[in-house]
């Protein structure tokens, strides 16, 4: 009787300790997509950050094209007033949108293409690009794992009512490339 005990004694603790693991994973999940969100909005501040100086210097060359510089302001003042996940998303979009157009325009100002300045922005720009793809592809993993997580049995039993998290998704405009007209 005294080993009986034992091994059901066992045994819950066992099963005690696979269900606080998988709460716990749940938790850390969870944790992970928000770090990954958060990294989304630092690297969308330092594309807002860059934007004006950009437009600044194409101003200098480009005066007449004042509707395209217009938009991408608007376009970044979205961004930057956007509070919600589906917010960011849909004003990054319009933003992304907006600078190819300004980079379309820019093709038609050789001197422009040639300043230093405009250069090393259009660099910039292009390295945080880099990094803000990067940041939704790791974002959107780690909101698979998470989703994952809280869908399937057992972990459903563990996801304590949570609701499945949304991946950052791309405009069917975004999708397309760009069209340069001149």
């Amino acid at each position: 009787m005294g080993v009986g005990i034992v091994i059901v004694v066992a045994v819950i603790v066992v099963i005690a300790l696979f269900c606080i693991h998988l709460s716990n994973n749940i938790v850390r999940l969870s944790n992970r997509c928000d770090n990954a969100w958060d990294q989304i909005n630092a690297q969308l501040k330092r594309r807002a950050d860059l934007i004006p100086n950009l437009v600044e210097t194409v101003k200098g060359y480009a005066s007449h094209e004042s509707g395209t510089l217009e938009a991408v302001i608007a376009a970044r003042n979205g961004v930057v007033k956007a509070t919600t996940p589906d917010e960011v998303m849909a004003s990054n979009n319009v933003l992304t949108g907006a600078l190819r157009q300004l980079f379309a325009v820019s093709e038609s100002y050789p001197e422009l293409k040639a300043n230093a300045n405009f250069q090393q922005l259009q660099n910039q720009l292009e390295e945080t690009e880099n990094k803000i793809v990067y940041a939704r592809q790791s974002f959107n993993d780690c909101v698979l794992m998470f989703n994952n997580a809280i869908q399937t049995f057992p972990g459903s039993l563990f996801a304590g009512g949570r609701a499945p998290k949304k991946g950052f998704e791309i405009s069917d405009a975004d999708a397309q490339a760009p069209q340069v007209k001149f």
